[in-house]
């Protein structure tokens, strides 16, 4: 029999029961379950990841929907336990959704939900932080200062890298990606290389654009280049931010071959997704190259790191927080509440799932839409709703799902 599972219950009479397995930050996604007949049941076991058969137990004999973590395995055990339970809904509180098995959700009908649109900003913002920290060296400078070993100025005591005027490479310059190009062109006047499979035409023109704006004011003015190969950015910036999608093609991307041509003074930063990076060569590689140095927010293996990774004074590491600012944290529960809400209700897919400001406004009603449903095509979902903004008025279309072509930027 298996081990029962401690809940907090909302709304104990309502319609449709949705789960939740962890607890989630703020308080309106509680309301909009609760509000629209939903009897929420929030997990509060004190364990960090919870198991396939801690999930079963949730899901139980009859759940129509759960809001999960990006920690869990989902595949075709829970997907079909789900189903059994009369379930249609699932939604991740993150924008990834490399831990769900899709073709799994598909087979049992589920509706596989994720939170973009509200995590740009806070994602680039931590990897801007990583990029400052490594190189002005301020974790170490930190700990020697909590170690009562500064006795003194000295002219060599933790010299690290000046960022202005410098060039900052780019591997993937979607919405991320360029945010973070952004804050390091304007907040430092570096130089920006980049490699991306689209041109980022809004990007260069930002840097045009800011650029001209220094030279007008009698100041360098900053230049940008779209790199012909990945190569080019990693040989020629003095910080490099990895910005790519999970898949095959961009696993261990930066690679012992890799990590050789990049400059030894070199600022590398990682807040996409932790298999990008071989992390038993750039162990090596910090080992071999004292003066280069890493911000990494993911780990190959979470939430472990390789070998040695911890011993090395020129890796500052944090645990996964790079969207852990309030209003997206609470944004991201927002959102996953009303793709599982959404799909139990019958609501068509809003259209754009990067924007998400009607969904987010604290005391208004959220449009009658599911914010974001990765595989509502292969489900067939009855209609698209498409937001386009005119000035203070938006305007809702409503196209056939056949019409709907998914935005994927990285």
């Amino acid at each position: 029999m298996a081990k029962p599972i401690s809940i907090e219950v909302w709304n104990p009479s309502g319609k449709y029961r949705v789960v939740s397995t962890k607890s989630m930050p703020g308080t309106r996604w509680i309301r909009l379950l609760a509000d629209n007949d939903c009897r929420l049941e929030i997990c509060t076991e004190t364990k960090t990841i919870l198991s396939v058969d801690d999930i079963l137990a949730l899901i139980g004999d009859r759940c129509d929907g759960v809001i999960g973590q990006l920690t869990e395995e989902w595949g075709e055990v829970l997907f079909s336990a789900l189903k059994r339970a009369g379930g249609t809904a699932f939604s991740n509180m993150a924008v990834g959704y490399n831990n769900v098995d899709v073709e799994a959700a598909n087979r049992n009908g589920i509706a596989v939900g994720n939170t973009p649109g509200v995590l740009t900003e806070t994602t680039a913002e931590l990897a801007a932080s990583l990029s400052l920290a490594a190189a002005r060296r301020i974790v170490e400078a930190d700990q020697f200062m909590r170690a009562g070993l500064y006795d003194g100025w000295l002219p060599h005591l933790f010299v690290g890298n000046l960022l202005k005027g410098q060039t900052v490479g780019v591997i993937g310059a979607g919405r991320i990606g360029s945010a973070y190009a952004r804050m390091m062109i304007e907040g430092f006047k570096m130089n920006l290389i980049y490699y991306d499979l689209y041109q980022s035409t809004r990007l260069e023109k930002f840097v045009t654009a800011y650029g001209q704006f220094l030279k007008a004011n009698g100041e360098q003015p900053v230049t940008w280049k779209r790199a012909a190969t990945m190569e080019d950015v990693l040989r020629e910036a003095d910080v490099i931010s990895l910005h790519p999608v999970l898949d095959k093609t961009t696993y261990h991307l930066i690679n012992p071959e890799r990590l050789a041509i990049m400059k030894k003074e070199a600022v590398l930063v990682n807040a996409s997704r932790g298999p990008v990076i071989d992390e038993v060569a750039l162990v090596e590689h910090l080992k071999a190259n004292p003066m280069f140095r890493v911000g990494l927010d993911v780990f190959e293996d979470e939430p472990y790191m390789k070998p040695g990774l911890a011993d090395m004074k020129n890796a500052v590491v944090v645990p996964h927080i790079a969207s852990a600012s309030k209003w997206t944290r609470e944004g991201m529960a927002t959102l996953a509440a009303l793709n599982v809400l959404g799909k139990i209700k019958g609501y068509p897919v809003w259209g754009n799932p990067n924007l998400v400001e009607p969904f987010l406004k604290e005391d208004a009603t959220p449009p009658a839409a599911c914010p974001s449903i990765v595989n509502a095509k292969q489900l067939g979902r009855p209609a698209i709703v498409k937001a386009l903004r005119t000035g203070a008025r938006s305007i809702i279309l409503y196209l056939s799902v056949q019409d709907h072509t998914p935005l994927h930027e990285v």
